[in-house]
């Protein structure tokens, strides 16, 4: 037995470039909604950061020595100090992004900029007490450098890798140049004023360090220019690729508009004829006509599909109106609504289904719950029988909804795809040769657009089950419960 998970939640990490075919255009620095997204991100790194930082401060309090060993100094309050200044400024970052309304001095790139430059200050301070040459801790200057050349435009990603370079100069004066006058109790590294390091030591790391900066500012830049390039190019394809579906699917609206009516003509037609209005028909013409009907028919039925399939296309979720619609009061109305069908194959329903209510699009789920019992009365054998089942969580706020048949059952390769529009396997051609395609293509807009997952399990020969899976419903109290399961019980007699 396969079974799988079929999730549409719809992505809003998406990056929006300019809108132009010129190169330099794409070193513009990225949408607002991509930065946020980062600055939350980095707002979680830097807690980790933070957390370090409280740790080297224990370990500065219990066990001293351990960090002189690795030319940590013998003072323990900047840790400390670094740590509340990071915890102060995450918070801010937090207010600005959550609480605070959006201005001009209340942006992203405002928020990122402060973030940046805080950072640096915090980071030199660190490098002062670590080491600015005795340890790698400056090679983490050049994490702030990358970060600027992917989220900034190539000038502001310079005047960052200026800032570092300055921040790390000043570093190096204050270490070399004031050394020898004054006396500093704070000392990254003793050994090395003692020993009299001459500014050649200090120009030497200057020097190096700043090509270091400005070589890894200018390769990154590069790079992220040809990425941000190529993102373009793939945003105006996948622009043109839109276009292009739209267009198609607007002639296919057209041309099916265009085939309704004739096709409405012959049916009218061969209704008047199988009805005796123009005279006596020979029994072949007859079988003739049944055929050319049953044809007509399906027709109908796959132009009534496409047309619902791009009216599903065209609804927003965002802008459509939402209603609370009770899922077993819509189950009985499509069973309703399918009856002559039912009849058709002596399908039996056995139906207990709870009462419960989902905000939705009232006709999509009434859509999506209608195909998937009527595919599975299309491939179940004659005589069969469904079941349609609810389960709710313990929790009692998520419920799933189940419609399982005995049918023809679906092949594990074909599984995955059956949402596809237009894929039918060769199992579910041969058992129903008037299958269309659309109609679970039709169930996942709805699905989309309610924000619903589904779960499918099936069984070659054995059947298949549909499991709708409702977030956050809610519950009719109990006098609406006890009229609920009195109409059901009423609609089952009657089937």
């Amino acid at each position: 037995m396969a079974s799988v998970h079929f999730d549409w939640k719809k992505s809003t990490d998406t990056v929006v470039l300019p809108a132009s075919n010129n190169y330099s255009d794409c070193a513009a620095k990225l949408s607002d909604d991509i930065l946020i997204s980062n600055i939350r991100w980095f707002i979680i790194f830097r807690w980790g950061v933070i957390g370090a930082l409280i740790l080297i401060h224990v370990i500065a309090l219990l066990v001293p020595d351990t960090l002189i060993q690795f030319r940590i100094i013998e003072e323990n309050n900047w840790p400390i100090t670094i740590t509340l200044i990071l915890g102060v400024a995450n918070l801010f970052y937090i207010y600005a992004l959550n609480s605070s309304n959006p201005g001009k001095l209340n942006t992203p790139s405002v928020n990122l900029w402060l973030q940046i430059i805080i950072d640096l200050v915090c980071l030199s301070v660190v490098v002062h007490f670590i080491g600015s040459t005795a340890t790698p801790a400056p090679f983490f200057y050049i994490l702030h450098i990358a970060l600027a050349c992917i989220f900034f435009s190539t000038l502001e990603s310079l005047l960052v890798a200026l800032l570092v370079s300055a921040m790390y100069t000043l570093v190096l004066l204050i270490e070399y140049s004031f050394a020898g006058q004054f006396f500093i109790t704070f000392s990254v590294d003793p050994a090395i004023a003692q020993n009299g390091k001459t500014k050649n030591h200090m120009l030497f790391w200057m020097i190096a360090l700043d090509i270091l900066f400005f070589t890894v500012w200018y390769l990154v830049s590069r790079l992220s220019l040809v990425v941000r390039a190529h993102e373009h190019q793939l945003a105006e394809a996948y622009k043109r690729i839109n276009q292009a579906q739209h267009e198609k699917d607007q002639y296919a609206v057209l041309m099916t508009h265009q085939l309704k009516s004739p096709l409405d003509a012959i049916r009218s037609k061969i209704n008047l004829i199988k009805g005796g209005y123009c005279g006596e028909v020979p029994e072949e013409i007859k079988d003739t006509l049944l055929k050319i009907d049953r044809r007509a028919t399906n027709m109908a039925g796959l132009i009534l599909d496409l047309l619902r399939l791009q009216r599903l296309k065209e609804t927003c979720s965002c802008s459509a109106e939402t209603k609370p619609v009770d899922i077993q009061e819509t189950v009985l109305k499509c069973i309703d609504k399918l009856t002559p069908v039912i009849n058709t194959k002596n399908i039996t329903f056995n139906i207990s289904v709870d009462p419960f209510v989902y905000n939705g699009i009232p006709d999509q789920i009434e859509i999506l719950v209608e195909n998937i019992i009527a595919n599975a009365i299309t491939y179940s054998h004659e005589n069969g029988s469904i079941e349609i089942t609810s389960n709710i969580s313990k929790r009692g706020k998520n419920t799933t909804l189940t419609i399982t048949d005995h049918g023809i059952g679906i092949d594990s390769d074909d599984l995955p795809n059956i949402f596809n529009e237009y894929f039918y396997s060769p199992r579910a051609a041969s058992h129903n040769k008037a299958t269309s395609g659309v109609g679970l293509s039709i169930v996942k807009i709805a699905a989309e657009n309610n924000y619903l997952n589904i779960d499918v399990t099936s069984e070659p020969d054995k059947g298949t089950a549909f499991t709708v899976m409702f977030p956050k419903v809610q519950f009719p109290s109990t006098t609406e419960k006890t009229k609920s399961s009195s109409f059901l019980g009423s609609s089952l007699q009657q089937q």
